[in-house]
């Protein structure tokens, strides 16, 4: 180990440290409620979700109410993911003319992106299509990472209401979750990637000669949307079957850096929201801790 590489993680675990306790600070607020920075220009989208939804705000949940509103929620996810694949080649946005994917593939990839697994039994590049890509599996990467928060959140209350019969609403949960956590930092961080030469796109593959004059067939796509979330929500599977091996999905060494810097900072700052929530802070600071040790004793 070299005295450059020590720096690098003493440099990690420094900027992981300076941001989880903002955000597992913000988080509380959101998922208590409060208002937030951004409740100007969400507020109102978030009213409206409730409304089209049938939802109930101010209604809190049974634990049993709570478990089965996520699973309903779960097998609507499963009923999307393995329609759009089955039907994939009668829908828009397949410029490579992708075939429908195999009913036990199918099956597979539905079930493993929303359960949060992402078990990728096949190549992205080959076998699926803009469209999958996009309304299949990057919208289940937001669902299944905002119902693995939600649960955790649902979970800190259990603990704070000892006397309490609720522990939350979960269509709210998971509505505030993708809302003021997820898309937001989703956004930048997508903007950023393309910045670093990510593929943003909908258009057709690109053909290029190479020096030996031999044509090479390079597939493009919404790739820095799909990675963003897939980091952010600790989901995984990728882009290309290569994942980020592939230049496309990690470009440059400020993505890699972003990269292994995002898995890691919702899950910290879920310590710090844990503390907040239980009017503890000191234990969501030992948390953290723990985990911090067995990151460092593992690295």
């Amino acid at each position: 180990m070299t005295a450059i590489g020590w720096a690098q993680i003493v440099l990690y675990c420094v900027i992981v440290l300076a941001l989880v306790k903002p955000l597992g600070w913000y988080m509380t607020q959101v998922f208590n409620g409060e208002r937030t920075l951004l409740s100007p220009v969400l507020r109102p989208i978030e009213r409206a979700i409730y409304q089209l939804g049938g939802v109930d705000e101010t209604r809190e949940q049974h634990w049993l109410t709570y478990a089965v509103a996520m699973l309903l929620f779960h097998v609507g996810g499963f009923l999307v993911i393995y329609g759009v694949m089955r039907l994939q080649a009668l829908l828009p946005f397949n410029p490579a003319g992708q075939s429908a994917v195999a009913e036990d593939l199918s099956f597979n990839t539905a079930i493993s992106f929303l359960t949060n697994t992402n078990w990728q039994n096949y190549g992205g590049e080959s076998t699926i299509s803009y469209l999958v890509q996009m309304l299949g599996l990057t919208h289940q990467n937001f669902l299944s990472a905002a119902t693995g928060i939600a649960l955790a959140v649902a979970l800190i209350r259990g603990f704070s209401r000892a006397s309490a019969r609720t522990i939350g609403n979960f269509w709210v949960d998971v509505t505030r979750c993708t809302l003021y956590v997820l898309l937001p930092v989703c956004v930048v961080y997508t903007l950023f990637l393309v910045w670093q030469g990510m593929p943003q796109t909908l258009a057709s593959d690109v053909v290029a000669t190479t020096l030996e004059g031999a044509q090479q067939q390079i597939i493009l796509g919404p790739v820095a949307s799909f990675e963003t979330i897939k980091h952010i929500g600790t989901n995984g599977g990728g882009f290309f079957s290569m994942n980020a091996a592939h230049p496309f999905e990690n470009p440059t060494p400020l993505s890699n850096v972003l990269h292994i810097l995002s898995m890691l900072l919702i899950p910290s700052a879920l310590t710090v929201t844990f503390g907040l929530m239980l009017a503890r802070r000191k234990q969501g600071w030992v948390f953290f801790g723990a985990f911090l040790v067995m990151f460092i004793g593992f690295l």
